[in-house]
């Protein structure tokens, strides 16, 4: 298809009188360069970049109390997928234990409901406690508040 320069056909049609008609529709071939429907063009650009894996996770991380379930999801927060394994961090070591034990059926509901996640594994941590390497009584080079015991 090539391009026509609508001054140059609005200034030959003035000085001779004769206007050239459009090419009907059928007869113009698609060009790339087209108006093309954005979810066309958002699933090709997700083919081809290959983000399949990276939307299911950020589903995943997104979705989480639907997946989950209220009660587990206002005691626990996904933190990250590394190599396939999901970390978990809990509001206290009890949930952490509870969701140990009913981790199977909770990789099940995972794996359903983000089918291109690809967690294999959970690990699950507790809440996290106070570090002892900054702070006013710290001192370089000593192992911390367990020297003083022994």
């Amino acid at each position: 298809m090539s391009k026509r320069d609508l001054a140059k056909d609005l200034f030959s049609s003035y000085k001779t009188g004769y206007i050239k008609k459009p090419k009907p529709i059928r007869e113009v071939n698609l060009n790339p360069t087209d108006p093309q429907l954005i979810s066309d063009v958002l699933k090709n650009l997700i083919q081809d970049r290959e983000w399949q894996s990276g939307i299911a996770e950020g589903n995943l991380f997104a979705n989480w109390e639907s997946i989950v379930g209220a009660e587990i999801a206002e005691h626990t927060e996904p933190i990250a997928i590394l190599e396939g394994v999901l970390t978990i961090r809990t509001s206290s070591t009890a949930w952490a234990t509870q969701l140990n034990l009913i981790s199977n059926d909770v990789l099940a509901s995972l794996q359903a409901s983000a089918p291109g996640a690809l967690v294999e594994k959970l690990s699950i941590i507790g809440p996290q406690g106070p570090t002892w390497k900054r702070g006013l009584r710290t001192i370089r080079g000593a192992r911390g508040p367990r020297d003083t015991f022994g």
